[in-house]
């Protein structure tokens, strides 16, 4: 039996150890700059880009079966296989090719080598683009036309650039968003009063139009004006531009502004290398995701994860160490009790999408339906709280991960001796002080050990927000500068869902497969990082009561 359950240990860390080995090695691989190759076929074609991956496949020679049918010969020949290897090379420029990847075959090479001149550019749309520079114009100027010239002048213009860039993103979502919010509260001022009274032919229904009328005057005007300055940054980024010819010798025109990153990659130096990991780890933690999450960042997706799960737990240590003591210390033994023993343990086997489709129904369309109907009539048929959000996905959670809860608290308060409860009672402590100054104390470890089950269970889960609030693209967060300020009815970004839309919902398949094991050792990272930190808390409580362990 030492043999058996030794082994059986060791099967289980190799697999858990073998996991995270593939991610982790994967994962921290994927923003690593690579050369570019460029290789010419036998049959005249020319591609050029990364190499991603390289496989082996078998294939068929079905010459000697041509020969053998040509002489005449009436005895079949089976046709012979050899071994050969192919590379998958990342090409980009998709509004030329049409393609983001290509296979090619070792055996069809006939020329290979690895031009210097090459520069890679990550874009904000359609990819990334490999071609050699060989202008940079102003105003319509050509200003520097060889490639490293031209690098020059990227250098010195991308960042101001991008800086504009930034600027018109601030002033169409804040600052346009700040106008949109104005007359939606004006609108809804007047419908308010529009129900309340029961028409629009009164006095305080005119006076709110008129001053909707104002409101939207003044915005119409402020709104023009920020128009003009998103009109003139825009019109500066335009005189920026490079020219690129690609390897079968097309020529293409790209914005500066629409660079996020460009370098040669086969001049870089193992300095220059790291700086550009880092950089792309940075943009990875930090910023929205791009071209359709392929690239870019997942902050969003952090956001929305964490926020979820420190909801979803403080909703469900509250109600399910209340359940539990109401089972262990209140409730008479007997088969009602049992029952509902038995229903728990039952609740935690149920599918998760189950609790999906009750939390849909009861949380979004029941409870949501009556608080729009009682809070937010006024933005009817357009609902508020009555649709997916970030609240209704944790209590979704909550209720999911409440049987482990209630499970690991009854089995904490059943450890505390049954001698300390009568001591107190001794003393003159009543039930309710005996169960808040002795039990709960000695018990609180173990409460935060079922807390710190049902956080690594909810952090992780992905069927049921597919349906109570997780989306695709959400780069608005559950925040922002006006009352409420906190907006829990919102759709949220999740890391689980998003690595299931990398795996399976994505139109650039190969391009999302490393973000995969990035976004998965993220994921991993943060679920350990809450776990650590309920696990120092749980330390801390053992430690307070360590003179009186038992």
């Amino acid at each position: 039996m030492i043999w058996v359950t030794g082994g059986a240990l060791i099967v289980c860390l190799a697999m858990i150890l073998g996991l995270l080995a593939l991610l982790f090695t994967a994962g921290t691989a994927t923003f690593w700059p690579k050369s570019v190759v460029r290789v010419q076929t036998t049959d005249g074609r020319i591609f050029m880009g990364e190499v991603v991956r390289k496989s082996t496949y078998e294939s068929v020679n079905t010459a000697d079966m041509d020969a053998a049918a040509d002489a005449g010969s009436n005895h079949a020949e089976e046709p012979s296989s050899a071994q050969n290897t192919r590379r998958l090379i990342r090409t980009g420029n998709f509004r030329i090719s049409n393609t983001h990847f290509d296979w090619v075959r070792d055996t069809d090479i006939k020329t290979e080598d690895r031009p210097n001149d090459v520069m890679l550019l990550e874009r904000v749309e359609w990819g990334r683009f490999y071609g050699s520079p060989f202008q940079f114009m102003i105003d319509g100027q050509i200003v520097a036309d060889t490639p490293d010239s031209v690098f020059q002048k990227y250098n010195e213009f991308h960042d101001e650039a991008r800086y504009r860039v930034r600027e018109i993103n601030h002033l169409e979502s804040i600052v346009i968003g700040g106008f949109n919010h104005q007359i939606e509260k004006a609108r809804l001022v007047l419908r308010k009063i529009e129900l309340r009274t029961e028409g629009k032919n009164n006095d305080e229904y005119l006076a709110a139009q008129e001053h909707f009328n104002a409101v939207s005057s003044e915005v119409d005007k402020a709104f023009k004006n920020t128009q003009k300055q998103i009109e003139q940054l825009k019109h500066e980024n335009e005189r920026y531009q490079l020219n690129f010819r690609t390897a079968q010798g097309d020529e293409a025109t790209i914005k500066l502004a629409d660079i996020v990153r460009a370098y040669f990659p086969n001049q870089l130096s193992t300095i220059d290398k790291m700086k550009i990991y880092l950089s792309r780890w940075g943009e990875f933690l930090a910023d929205e995701p791009r071209e359709a999450n392929s690239e870019g960042g997942v902050f969003p997706a952090i956001f929305g994860t964490v926020l979820m799960t420190l909801i979803m737990t403080l909703a469900v240590v509250p109600f399910g160490v209340l359940a539990a003591l109401y089972i262990r210390e209140y409730a008479r033994k007997g088969p009602t009790i049992s029952a509902i023993r038995i229903a728990i343990n039952n609740l935690a086997g149920v599918p998760s999408i189950v609790f999906g489709v009750f939390g849909l129904g009861f949380f979004c369309y029941v409870v949501g339906g009556e608080i729009d109907q009682l809070f937010f009539e006024a933005r009817l048929p357009s609902p508020t709280f009555g649709k997916g959000g970030i609240l209704w996905a944790a209590l979704t959670l909550a209720l999911l991960t409440l049987p482990v809860v209630i499970v690991a608290t009854e089995e904490a308060l059943a450890a505390v001796p049954g001698s300390m409860r009568e001591g107190a009672y001794a003393c003159g402590a009543s039930k309710w002080q005996t169960i808040w100054r002795i039990v709960l104390p000695r018990a609180l470890p173990g409460i935060m050990t079922g807390a710190i089950l049902a956080m690594a269970r909810g952090a992780g889960e992905v069927a049921p927000l597919m349906l109570v609030g997780a989306v695709k693209l959400a780069p608005e967060l559950p925040f922002d500068r006006f009352f409420p300020y906190i907006h829990p009815e919102r759709s949220f970004m999740h890391l689980g869902f998003h690595i299931y839309d990398l795996g399976f919902q994505s139109q650039n398949s190969e391009a999302a497969k490393p973000m995969v094991f990035t976004t998965t050792i993220l994921l991993i990272l943060i679920i350990t990082a809450l776990n650590l930190s309920a696990v120092m808390l749980r330390t801390r409580l053992r430690k307070k009561f360590i003179d009186q362990q038992f």
